[in-house]
C-alpha cells in the first residue's frame, strides 16, 4: 500500500461497505487505493417459520452490529487506532423479498426473503398484465400475493422496501433504493431510470376495487442511481450501527443496493458485453445487454446495473447448500475415524477429485433443491441423489454430479440467453463460495456456460467490497465520470485475474448431464410429493 493506513483511518479517509448475504454478513473497510484494510463477518441462517423463509429483525441488527464490531476490532488490532469516522458508507443485501411497515415504522409481517416461492399466482397475473416477466421473489409479487390472499396487514402498509432499503432507512431516515435494487422491487423504465410509470398505473387500476388507503407510488422507496447522495448517518443510526458509541454521525451514505448489483461492481461487470456469476447459497448470472430481448421469458429477469443499464438475470434459488451438506458429512466421517479435518483441505480434496470424474458424471443424477426452484417450477424442494445399477458410482463422479447439479437450473436460463437470444459475451467473471477452491468452480462453470470464466484476486471480498466501491465512487468521482470509467481506471487497472476456457469434453459432458437432469425432473417432483 502506498498510503499511510493509520493516518487514513484517523482522518476518516476510509470507506465502509456492509453486505447482508444469505449465510454471512460482511463488513469491509477500504483505503484510498480501494483495497481492503480491515474486515469482519457474522454467520447467520434463515429460519423456516410458518412456511416462510425469514430472518428476524433482532437477527438482522445483531448481525450488522457484530460484523461492524469485528471489523472495528480488526482495525484496532492491526493499526492500534479506534475507528471513529469514515468518508462514506454503503449497505447492500440479498435482493428482492418483502418488508412492509405501518405508519409507526413497525414491521407488519416477518421479512419474506427471496427464497420463498409462494407468489406464483401474483407472478403470473402481473407478468400477463405488464407483458413483462415478474419473478416470484420480486417485492411487487409478494405485495400482490398478500392482496390476493386477503392478508389484513395490507391496508396498514405505509412503506414497503427490501432488506438493504430497510437498513439504510433506519440509519439515515431516507426511504430510498439504488436503481439496481429497485429493479427487483418493480420494473424500471430504462429511459427515466425510475419505476415504470405506465405499469404503476396498471397496478393501481388492478387493485382499485380493493379500496386500499394507498397507491403504489406512495409506498415505494425513491429510486437513485450510483453516484447520487442518499443521506447521512444520523445520531440514532450511528448508535444503531456502532453500539460502543465511538462512530460519529454525519457520514454520507450511497444508495443501498442489492447483492446482484454489488456483484457486478466487484467484478467490474457493469459495461455492455460483460457478465458475472455469483455462486453461493443461490446462483445467479448477470449479463449487461446491448439491446432488449426479443420477448419476455419466465426464466429470465430484467434488472439493471447500479447506473440503470439493462441486465438479463438468470437466477437459481439453489446452488451450494446441498453440496456443502455432503462435504459436512465427509467431515463427520473423518471425526468418527479419529481424523483431524481441515475444512479448506477437505473442500479442496473433494472438489479436485470431481475433475477426475467422467465428463457426464458416470450416469449419476442429483438435485440440490433444498428450497423451491422457480427455474424448474418447484414450490418446494427435496435434495435427491439417484443412480442406476450400471452407473459409474465412485467418489469423483459423486462430487462431480453435485457440482454439475448446483449449476443445472442456472444453465436452463443461460441457454436461453446464449443459444436462443444469441447474446454476446466476451467473458464471465465469477465470484462467491463456489470459486474458493482454485480452478474447480471455474472449470465447471466454463463447461456449463461454454464461455471463458475469470476470477479476480479481489473477488473473494465479494459484495461488501462492491458496495464499498459504490460509496467510494459517490465521494471521489470526477465531474461527469461514469461508474464504468471509475472502476476501470481507478480500481481494476492492472488487476490480476485467472481465466479458464471451456474444455470441449467438459462441455459435451455437461450437455449429456443436462439431458438427464431435465428428463429426471419427474423423479424430483415425486420425491417432493412423497416427502411432504
Amino acid at each position: 500500500m502506498s498510503f499511510d493506513v493509520k493516518a487514513a483511518i484517523q482522518s476518516g479517509k476510509t470507506v465502509l461497505g456492509i453486505e447482508l448475504g444469505s449465510t454471512r454478513i460482511k463488513a469491509v473497510l477500504i483505503g484510498e487505493d480501494h483495497t481492503a484494510i480491515a474486515s469482519g463477518s457474522h454467520d447467520w441462517e434463515n429460519s423456516y417459520v410458518n412456511n416462510i423463509w425469514t430472518y428476524s429483525v433482532e437477527e438482522i441488527w445483531k448481525g450488522i452490529q457484530d460484523s461492524y464490531q469485528k471489523m472495528a476490532a480488526d482495525v484496532k488490532q492491526q493499526y492500534g487506532v479506534t475507528l471513529q469516522t469514515i468518508e462514506a458508507i454503503g449497505f447492500s443485501g440479498m435482493m428482492h423479498g418483502y418488508m412492509a411497515f405501518d405508519q409507526a415504522g413497525e414491521l407488519l409481517v416477518p421479512f419474506r426473503t427471496w427464497r420463498n416461492n409462494i407468489t406464483e399466482q401474483a407472478s403470473e397475473t402481473l407478468t400477463e398484465l405488464f407483458n413483462y416477466h415478474i419473478p416470484q421473489r420480486w417485492s411487487i409479487a409478494h405485495l400482490y400475493q398478500a392482496i390476493l390472499n386477503g392478508e389484513e396487514h395490507v391496508a396498514e402498509i405505509r412503506f414497503q422496501t427490501t432488506l438493504a432499503g430497510y437498513i439504510h432507512w433506519k440509519l439515515t431516515g431516507q426511504k430510498v433504493l439504488g436503481v439496481g435494487e429497485a429493479s427487483g422491487v418493480f420494473p424500471i423504465d430504462i429511459a427515466s431510470k425510475d419505476y415504470n410509470a405506465s405499469m404503476i398505473s396498471q397496478f393501481n387500476e388492478l387493485i382499485a376495487s380493493r379500496n386500499l388507503p394507498w397507491k403504489l407510488e406512495e409506498i415505494l422507496p425513491t429510486v437513485l442511481t450510483a453516484g447520487e447522495s442518499a443521506g447521512v448517518l444520523t445520531e440514532e443510526g450511528a448508535r444503531l450501527l456502532d453500539v460502543t458509541g465511538e462512530l460519529q454521525a454525519g457520514i454520507p451514505l450511497c444508495p443501498p443496493e442489492g447483492d446482484a448489483g454489488t456483484g457486478m461492481v466487484a467484478t467490474n461487470s457493469v459495461a455492455k458485453r460483460t457478465g458475472n456469476v455469483s455462486a453461493g447459497t443461490s446462483v445467479f448470472a448477470m449479463v449487461v445487454l446491448e439491446k432488449e430481448l426479443s420477448k419476455a421469458y419466465g426464466e429470465i429477469d430484467l434488472v439493471t446495473t447500479p447506473t440503470g443499464n439493462l441486465v438479463a438475470m438468470a437466477h437459481s434459488n439453489n446452488c451450494s447448500s446441498d453440496l456443502n451438506a455432503w462435504v459436512g458429512l465427509f467431515e463427520e466421517f473423518g471425526k468418527a475415524m479419529g481424523l483431524a479435518t481441515d475444512m479448506n483441505k477437505l473442500y479442496g480434496t473433494l472438489y479436485n477429485l470431481a475433475l477426475q470424474g467422467d465428463p457426464d458424471c458416470g450416469g449419476l443424477l442429483a438435485y440440490g433443491y433444498l428450497s423451491g426452484e422457480h427455474m424448474t417450477h418447484f414450490e418446494e424442494g427435496r435434495p435427491l441423489f439417484v443412480r442406476s445399477s450400471d452407473s459409474n458410482f465412485n467418489l469423483a463422479n459423486f462430487m462431480r454430479v453435485h457440482l454439475f447439479t448446483a449449476l443445472g437450473a442456472l444453465k436452463i436460463g443461460m441457454d436461453i440467453l446464449l443459444k436462443e437470444e444469441n447474446v454476446q459475451l466476451d467473458e464471465i467473471l465469477g465470484h462467491g463460495g463456489l470459486f474458493k477452491t482454485k480452478g474447480v468452480g471455474q472449470r465447471i462453470m466454463a463447461a456449463a456456460l461454454n464461455t471463458p470464466v475469470s476470477v479476480m484476486e479481489t473477488a473473494g471480498e465479494g459484495g461488501a467490497w462492491g458496495i464499498a466501491l459504490l460509496a467510494s465512487y459517490m465521494i471521489n468521482k470526477s465531474e461527469n465520470e461514469t461508474l464504468e470509467a471509475y472502476l476501470s481506471q481507478n480500481v481494476f487497472a492492472g488487476e490480476a485475474s485467472e481465466t479458464i476456457s471451456p474444455d470441449p469434453k467438459d462441455v459435451e459432458g455437461f450437455e449429456v448431464f443436462m439431458q438427464r437432469y431435465k428428463s429426471g425432473l419427474a423423479i424430483e417432483r415425486a420425491a417432493v410429493e412423497y416427502l411432504k
